[in-house]
């Protein structure tokens, strides 16, 4: 390479300025002529890239979806899960808020009971009977405790603790003072039992 800029040089001198540019013009678009027909014969290349590109972005796009996809579905079944714990939520705080009612018709029945008024006491029954069936269907249930059970802790609270009136009654339930209350297998309210010493 080196010689062949000899040669130009020696040819520089022996022309013209004007043809010294005329050649050194020429010989610039020879070198980009054959830079273009090198990049020509790589061009294949290129093409193939392209094709792999978009086969990639195409993936890309693919994974994207299904994550996605897979996201929603998610999304799905964790709001339908919440409402059906909110539902039952809702309901429980119902419930819960009419216990106190139920508790005062318990009451109101026995004292009517002892007024001796039968037609009375009939219709508060009558009521009773169906607001107790009501809250029933809804799903709420009396926990069957009575005096003689067994104590346990899990399932009873105990407001207090008096010397056991007989000797069987020791450690076990004497009194129940409020019922307990399940909503489905959930304990809503726990029964207030007064134990034996």
């Amino acid at each position: 390479m080196s010689n062949k800029k000899e040669d130009i040089r020696e040819e520089q001198q022996d022309q013209p300025v004007k043809d010294q540019i005329e050649d050194a013009i020429d010989e610039a678009i020879d070198e980009v002529e054959g830079e273009k027909e090198n990049e020509d014969n790589n061009d294949d290349s290129p093409e193939f890239t392209e094709e792999e590109k978009l086969k990639e972005d195409l993936q890309k796009e693919k994974d994207k979806f299904l994550r996605l996809f897979a996201e929603f579905e998610n999304y799905k079944r964790r709001t339908s899960k919440e409402r059906l714990e909110l539902f039952k939520t809702a309901n429980q705080e119902v419930m819960t808020a009419m216990l106190p009612v139920l508790d005062d018709f318990d009451r109101a029945l026995k004292e009517i009971g002892k007024s001796g008024d039968k037609n009375l006491v009939q219709g508060v029954e009558l009521i009773h009977n169906k607001f107790k069936e009501t809250l029933n269907s809804k799903g709420l249930e009396a926990m069957n405790v009575k005096e003689g059970d067994a104590f346990d802790s899990e399932i009873h609270e105990a407001i207090t603790q008096i010397p056991a009136p007989k000797d069987k009654l020791k450690g076990k339930i004497v009194d129940v003072v409020e019922r307990g209350y399940k909503l489905g297998d959930r304990i809503i309210r726990y029964p207030k039992v007064v134990t034996g010493k």
